[in-house]
């Protein structure tokens, strides 16, 4: 069996419901790590850049896992996956888009962009929990992912 670690989770959507319903199947799917939310693009880079009300890393730790929405009001998730991603010191943090579109053109924009998979929403909640262990066995279990070191911003 191989050597978990529980992560940070950080996700960006603007839907309320969505968020809740996330945090719901994380906690069902029995998953144990940090699920944290910001809203919107512009919390998600001032979040991991450590600006405003995420500057103290107790309250705002470095994500393991980004679950990032595209369509979200003020910066959209293409622009943030996209800023992300010309960060040297972020750029190791994988960045699952999850979102509502199926649209191609979303699709492959996303993956150019540095994401690390593009999942549609599910629509029910029991699908939820499928995705959301999936998602823990995968990237908690069997994938290793950079801790914090010395290329993490600070």
């Amino acid at each position: 069996m191989p050597t978990t670690h529980a992560i940070t989770i950080l996700m960006a959507d603007d839907d309320a419901d969505d968020r809740m319903l996330a945090k719901d199947a994380l906690e069902e799917s029995r998953v144990a790590n940090n699920l944290l939310f910001v809203e919107d693009g512009e919390e998600l880079i001032d979040y991991l850049l450590r600006r405003g009300r995420f500057t103290d890393p107790a309250t705002s730790p470095r994500p393991g896992l980004i679950l990032l929405d595209l369509n979200m009001p003020r910066k959209d998730g293409r622009e943030a996956l996209q800023e992300i991603k010309s960060y040297p010191e972020l750029r190791r943090i994988p960045i699952i888009i999850m979102t509502t579109s199926k649209a191609e053109e979303d699709i492959f924009r996303s993956y150019d962009l540095g994401a690390s998979s593009f999942i549609t929403k599910p629509v029910t909640f029991d699908r939820l929990v499928e995705l959301m262990k999936v998602l823990g066995t995968y990237w908690i279990e069997f994938v290793e992912l950079p801790r914090n070191g010395p290329a993490q911003a600070t």
